[in-house]
């Protein structure tokens, strides 16, 4: 079923786009349409969506690598992937090398979307294979599709034994008995499937390039005290008196890093939208393209199994839940509290795991413009770095309501720490 309301279209390459010559539409488009379907697709929360992005990453690169001797591939850097087919005897387009690839990888991870998705796809499709094949030998676009079908199988076939391929109950537990402790999580949603946490098991599924889970583990938080002289109740005091007298600019900052899911293409679509952006706008080399979308998707998959990870380690309870029991029993915040765990905050892990990938893949102090919710109404916002980005990121929770300040900072901690594993990935030969 489609949800959300809009329309699905699928993105069309440029009339005059020769994809045999110019590949990089191709990519571009793809996770145009990819975004879309995010939002669409009911089992897409944010560690899902990082999943997806992780694994259409991995096949856009190899597609791309099987035709470029000057990439290297993924196979045994990346945990799991064994060796990926290669190219038969004779001619290959990289265009329709990539194109097949990412549409049976795209209709692989979406193939529960529903039917405006699903025509979606299916449009995106005809067309850029009408496109891609333009000009090209019969033999050469069956030799190409063929190796792009096949890459695609491999990776999907990878994926589906992560350990997070399905997702039951839209990804909520039956049930959920909080800990007798004050400092547990609790439902903090009146929604019937939102009393247990979202995805308890998320730090166990397989990770991409750090090695577990477990691999940037964080200090504990603050400990839990209603005393006010304690540090626990300072973070939810600022929590507190900063959302009680938010300026506009706060509140607009809040609404455009929330990324809702249903409601946007997730935290972690909105960083492959910043990426795809400046790929299409800046139109860098295919190799660039595919190697920054490549580590991107896989740095904030890893970013969310490593976040979740600590948020079940640590169980905390969310500010909504301490400020009322402790300081304002009738405080609201101005974000709707997220239905798992608080410590440490997912924004910032997957924003600090983002800018450490595109800081090293692009550079320090990349000035840049965010045009993610320009259709929704808000304008593009302009950052001098990606990690002013981050950091931007990080504090709108605060500005939210929904998370202590320590587990931004921490989080964001966490996220380039995980990003450094992306990072140190072999692409060049």
């Amino acid at each position: 079923m489609l949800l959300g309301g809009a329309a699905l279209a699928a993105p069309l390459l440029p009339a005059q786009a020769r994809a045999g010559s110019d590949p990089l539409p191709v990519l571009t488009n793809w996770y145009k349409l990819t975004l879309q379907l995010v939002r669409h697709t009911a089992t897409y929360s944010p560690p899902v969506a990082a999943r997806a992005f992780g694994y259409l990453g991995v096949t856009g690169y190899e597609a791309v690598a099987a035709c470029d001797a000057g990439l290297t591939s993924l196979a045994g850097q990346v945990n799991g992937l064994t060796p990926l087919p290669r190219p038969a005897a004779g001619a290959h387009d990289a265009a329709v090398v990539l194109q097949a690839a990412l549409s049976a990888a795209v209709a692989h991870f979406f193939s529960n979307t529903g039917p405006s998705g699903q025509r979606a796809l299916a449009t995106m499709t005809r067309k850029l294979d009408e496109q891609v094949s333009a000009g090209l030998s019969a033999d050469v676009v069956a030799r190409s599709r063929d190796l792009g079908l096949a890459i695609a199988a491999h990776v999907c076939g990878w994926a589906d034994g992560d350990g997070g391929a399905v997702i039951a109950n839209m990804g909520f537990p039956e049930t959920y008995v909080p800990p007798a402790d004050p400092a547990a999580w609790v439902p903090t949603s009146l929604v019937r499937q939102q009393q247990a946490p979202l995805l308890p098991d998320w730090g166990r599924v397989r990770t991409f390039a750090m090695p577990a889970g477990d691999a940037c583990r964080l200090p504990p938080p603050p400990a839990y005290s209603e005393d006010p002289s304690s540090a626990f109740y300072a973070e939810a005091m600022e929590v507190y008196t900063t959302t009680t007298t938010l300026t506009p600019e706060q509140k607009l900052i809040a609404r455009f890093w929330s990324d809702d899911p249903m409601l946007s293409s997730t935290p972690p679509g909105h960083w492959i939208f910043v990426a795809n952006d400046l790929i299409a706008r800046r139109q860098m080399p295919l190799a660039v393209g595919v190697d920054v979308m490549a580590r991107l998707g896989i740095g904030m998959a890893d970013a969310f199994i490593g976040c979740w990870h600590e948020k079940t380690e640590y169980n905390l309870l969310r500010p909504i839940t301490y400020i009322r029991r402790v300081i304002d029993k009738g405080w609201t915040p101005l974000l709707n509290t997220p239905p798992f765990p608080e410590y440490p905050s997912g924004h910032s892990t997957v924003s600090g795991a983002a800018a450490t990938v595109l800081t090293a893949a692009l550079g320090e102090n990349y000035a840049f413009e965010d045009f993610t919710h320009e259709r929704e109404g808000l304008p593009a916002r302009a950052y001098g770095s990606f990690w002013q980005a981050a950091e931007e990121a990080g504090i709108s929770r605060l500005y939210g309501g929904i998370h202590f300040r320590s587990a931004i900072e921490q989080g964001l901690a966490q996220g380039r720490c995980i990003g450094a594993y992306a990072v140190a990935l072999r692409t060049l030969a």
